[in-house]
């Protein structure tokens, strides 16, 4: 064991694929010292194969039998108070704290924190640890938490409870039911086919599936959406209701609910109906009908997630019904149940705002249409909103509608798949954005109200809320297409269970788990992905103006020009010599009238207004000045070198850690960074070019369009080739391709 140790920085590291993400239970350093130190016998206070408890206790055994090389042992227990023959010196019992009560005996019994739904406790103190849930799904989190404690190297005694922040902890995979078309397989998502759907049902072989619901399950979330929002009415005929039964087996002892994405016009897509009316008592009948059914295969089905009326699917506002009234058509289905509609508030109009109305405004949409509704929502349903007003940009201010549903349960949703953010090809941690968006206070009513405060329920005492993470894994061994991408997914869980987890520490420990316990790879992680977000926001858009992204197809790559113009309404108003949407109340769109007194009085004036959101709400010159001295135009020419800049400093980074990293994963992982630093430069050419054309304002430091040390391609003799001009123009230096 030590000879193997000592050889790893010289580049003996097995060989690993990524699959087992951060739970590799790789061998700590000098694991021989903690001999008899670490208990071998666990006692599992649920013999039921399919009980997360059981679970939990299997992965001990495996757990402490890879990370520290000693034999480890699961007993079931069946009844009665412990002791006799067959009791361990030294046990992990693990279980829900009401088997505990039936199987310490009273006088031993240990007095147990109070502990919420889903909430464990974790005592290492005493000759027995202690691993105990309020429920069974709680028992299974205790069991990863204390082996995630075990495989950072820290065996030090311990006794805590740890309670979830929020009751909803999804996930939203948007896969599809059959590969092709626009978006394939999985929509937005960079790692491979779907985990569950294939040829227009479900997988026969679900695998991957239970895999990733083991992986979900360390990181405490408790359920699985597992089709597009943008949904097929197909998932709920007779045979993949069936299917989707075999996904929730599969999810069960893991802990892991399954929820189902709905299409709203299914009654008549279906040919059940002539109408999907929400109000009509034959389309009441109908969802409740489905709904039963679906109970009766998955008795702890979690419940619906809902998109209507956006991007052309119907909706309630089809019939002039409320999104209310929509939502609580399948509320009340779900009610009897337990079940709960999540509906999101990703609602606006692609058809019809136009860029030449001033006062039109995409921003405004999610807070205009849930206007006046939020006491007439049913109380099993969660309004699930965008953490922007727009769509998952690099930049955006949070979105007002967490301060206008006060009634009403809310959950945040984040994109753990980076749509706009370089769908994991580029590096780009994102825990910090997300940490500036829960932590963000909206001032209700003058008083403290940060997002997490309201999603989490306690500043306007609702008891449902959370967090939805859109992941887009797939069957790729890496899940989401790239290794370091990974630590979003990890962030995303642990920040849905503690909030205030830090960004950093997070990554840290993601870094021990996932790669190594050596300094200099923990170091060399930590400071490329805490650089990734700045540097990705400033080569891809900065001060506010979004990402400046082909939105009309790929969402990748440099294509401004794509924004404007079209009724998407991710317009940012470039012209000759003024830049930046007015969202102003005094003349513009009126959106910073959307927010409390205290945050509108902020963003209403350009002096107060966060330069990093400044051409969010305010329409200026080119010329106008910013606090660093710069202008609006100098600072693009400059954030974009200095964000390429440092994305070319990635590769290097990483091929400082060859010695300590297998060769597969860091080859594969290189070899992205490398197509990243030259995406960058790419990308601040290509927007750099575009403003210098709109703005005819030249680069005080003469770098935009004056590259000596290019060889333009067109200026080559070449045989059999021709110069064309290019579009988007600014996508080659010269305007021209060959």
């Amino acid at each position: 064991m030590l000879f193997s140790l000592l050889l790893l920085p010289l580049g003996l590291v097995a060989a690993e694929t990524g699959i087992d993400a951060w739970l590799r239970y790789a061998p700590i350093p000098e694991a021989h010292k903690y001999a008899g130190r670490i208990p071998t016998h666990v006692v599992a206070l649920n013999s039921s194969e399919l009980s997360p408890v059981l679970t939990g206790a299997k992965e001990l055994e495996q757990g402490i039998s890879s990370i520290f090389g000693q034999s480890c042992n699961v007993n079931r227990w069946h009844g009665g108070r412990r002791g006799g023959a067959h009791q361990p010196a030294s046990s992990i019992v693990i279980g829900t704290v009401a088997e505990y009560s039936s199987y310490a005996a009273k006088d031993s019994k240990k007095a147990i924190p109070e502990l919420v739904n889903d909430g464990f406790y974790l005592d290492t103190t005493g000759r027995e640890v202690l691993v105990l849930g309020s429920n069974e799904r709680g028992a299974l989190y205790g069991a990863f938490e204390y082996l995630s404690l075990l495989a950072q190297g820290n065996v030090t005694k311990v006794a805590y409870a740890s309670n979830p922040d929020v009751p909803i902890r999804w996930i939203n995979q948007w896969d599809n039911l059959r590969d092709g078309g626009t978006h394939g397989s999985v929509e937005r998502g960079y790692g491979g086919k779907s985990l569950f759907f294939w040829n227009g049902e479900v997988r026969p072989d679900l695998t991957r599936a239970a895999q990733y619901a083991r992986l979900l399950a360390s990181i405490g979330i408790n359920a699985v959406v597992v089709n597009n929002v943008n949904a097929n009415e197909t998932i709920l005929n007779s045979t993949n209701l069936d299917g989707v039964a075999r996904i929730a087996d599969v999810f069960r002892p893991y802990g892991v609910q399954l929820g189902l994405s709905l299409y709203f016009a299914s009654p008549k897509a279906l040919g059940a109906l002539n109408t999907f009316d929400p109000l009509d008592q034959s389309v009441i009948n109908w969802w409740t009908n489905i709904t039963n059914e679906i109970y009766e295969r998955v008795p702890d089905f979690a419940g619906y997630l809902v998109k209507a009326n956006s991007e052309g699917q119907p909706g309630p506002l089809t019939y002039n019904r409320t999104l209310a009234q929509g939502a609580n058509l399948f509320a009340k289905a779900l009610q009897p149940h337990g079940g709960v509609c999540v509906f999101r508030a990703f609602v606006y109009d692609s058809t019809t705002i136009n860029e030449t109305v001033w006062t039109d405004d995409r921003a405004n949409a999610a807070v205009d249409f849930f206007d006046g509704l939020d006491d007439q929502f049913m109380d099993n349903v969660v309004v699930q909103i965008n953490y922007g007003p727009i769509d998952f940009q690099v930049r955006e201010p949070v979105s007002p509608l967490f301060s206008h549903l006060r009634q009403t349960a809310t959950s945040v949703e984040l994109q753990i798949t980076p749509e706009y953010l370089g769908q994991n090809v580029h590096l780009v941690y994102l825990a910090p954005l997300w940490k500036e968006i829960l932590d963000f206070d909206l001032r209700v009513d003058g008083a403290p109200s940060t997002v997490k405060s309201i999603v989490n329920g306690t500043r306007f005492n609702n008891t449902l809320g959370g967090f939805a993470g859109v992941a887009g894994a797939g069957n790729n061994q890496t899940w989401l297409g790239s290794h370091l991408a990974m630590s979003n997914l990890y962030a995303y869980g642990k920040l849905a269970w503690n909030a205030d987890a830090d960004s950093i520490e997070m990554l840290q420990a993601w870094t021990k788990l996932t790669f190594s316990h050596d300094q200099k790879v923990i170091d060399t992680v930590t400071n490329m992905s805490m650089a990734s977000w700045p540097a990705y926001e400033g080569f891809s858009g900065n001060l506010g103006i979004q990402t400046l992204t082909n939105i009309l197809n790929g969402h990748y790559g440099p294509d401004p020009q794509s924004q404007e113009n079209n009724p998407y309404g991710q317009w940012y108003r470039a012209d000759a010599t003024t830049i930046g949407m007015d969202r102003t109340v005094s003349n513009g769109t009126g959106n910073a009238g959307q927010y409390p007194p205290e945050v509108a009085a902020t963003y209403e004036s350009v002096d107060t207004t966060p330069e990093n959101l400044l051409l969010w709400f305010h329409h200026l010159p080119y010329t106008h000045v910013l606090k660093s001295g710069e202008t609006i135009i100098q600072h693009f020419y400059n954030a974009h070198y200095n964000g390429s800049a440092v994305s070319n400093t990635f590769p290097a980074q990483w091929e400082s850690l060859k010695p300590y990293i297998d060769t597969q994963r860091y080859e594969e992982q290189l070899f992205r960074l490398v197509y990243a630093a030259g995406h960058s430069l790419v990308w601040r050419d290509s927007i750099n070019n575009y403003f210098f054309n709109v703005s005819s304002i030249a680069d005080e430091q003469k770098r935009v369009l004056n590259h000596p040390y290019r060889i333009e391609a067109e200026s080559m003799e070449l045989e059999g080739y021709h110069p064309y001009l290019v579009h988007p123009f600014h996508a080659a230096s010269g305007i021209y391709c060959i």
